[in-house]
């Protein structure tokens, strides 16, 4: 908070006291103010405890092997290293789990950016869920549609397409916000260079992967991928996966599912994953399975 903001905050309270009557007040908080000076320059080099390049900075004191504790940081965003002071851990080490885990709480609870989606293109529909909560507790509702939804769907999307894409919020708004808008549009366009039609991409919010089944027996889709946020942990809160099935109808077992996940920043990236995708769609469709039938 800079000097100017807490000006404005102060002009009002003593505008609000003034109207009370209370007139000594005012004069005690003016004095009390004009004491406090704000240097932003002092906040300047505070670390982020939550990002990859603090955590990832070795904590122990006497390290046995320093280059190899350094080569396997650089492979895997666990926390290793971290070391402890007598029974427990590092302060830095708490502080970032609880960063972590506020993250990953956030992510669960909030709503993916509707601008965002109109931005992409993307019509709205919702599950059979009602709020958050029934969406958590609920996973079976997060899988089907009602009567009403499912005619707009099947209104809105074009029919019998070779691909159909899906996005959902799934457990993780952040997953999609960080990765929906390098992510979509490669894929889509490596499946159209690659011959196929593409159907009508839309939104589901409140959607568990399931939902994915109802819609291609709706829309009569040959192959369909639904791009879809992942349970957050304490490593990152914007994981997204893609679950791709042949055919796909309500009742398939989990096992007919061809899965691409760890898709974010420090894992497959957007971009890269996009061309993937792309790729593997092509092999479902050319063998005419997917899952465990996929014979590669």
């Amino acid at each position: 908070m800079d000097d100017k903001t807490i000006q404005s905050v102060v002009e009002a309270v003593l505008a609000k006291l003034s109207e009370q009557g209370k007139s000594e007040e005012p004069e005690k908080i003016k004095r009390a103010v004009e004491s406090i000076t704000v240097d932003n320059t002092d906040f300047a080099d505070i670390e982020d405890i939550a990002s990859p390049e603090v955590k990832h900075v070795p904590l122990l004191d006497n390290p046995m092997d320093v280059d190899g504790l350094n080569r396997m940081l650089s492979k895997t965003p666990a926390r290793i290293g971290v070391g402890r002071t007598g029974a427990r851990l590092k302060t830095k080490t708490q502080l970032a789990l609880r960063a972590d885990h506020a993250a990953a709480r956030d992510s669960v609870f909030a709503d993916v950016d509707e601008k965002l989606i109109e931005e992409m293109g993307l019509f709205a529909v919702q599950t059979k869920c009602h709020d958050r909560n029934e969406h958590l507790t609920r996973p079976d509702l997060g899988r089907r549609f009602d009567d009403e939804t499912a005619q707009v769907i099947k209104s809105k999307c074009t029919a019998n397409p070779d691909v159909q894409f899906i996005v959902s919020d799934g457990l993780s708004s952040k997953a999609i916000e960080a990765n929906i808008k390098n992510v979509l549009p490669a894929v889509m366009d490596g499946v159209k260079a690659l011959g196929y039609s593409v159907g009508t991409p839309f939104f589901v919010k409140y959607g568990r992967v399931g939902c994915m089944d109802h819609a291609s027996e709706l829309i009569g889709a040959k192959v369909t991928c639904i791009l879809i946020g992942e349970r957050p942990g304490l490593g990152t809160a914007e994981s997204m996966s893609a679950y791709i099935v042949y055919e796909a109808k309500i009742g398939n077992s989990e096992s007919l599912r061809t899965v691409v996940s760890n898709i974010h920043s420090g894992g497959i990236t957007p971009v890269e994953a996009g061309a993937y995708l792309a790729e593997v769609i092509d092999l479902i469709i050319k063998n005419k399975a997917s899952g465990v039938k996929l014979k590669k």
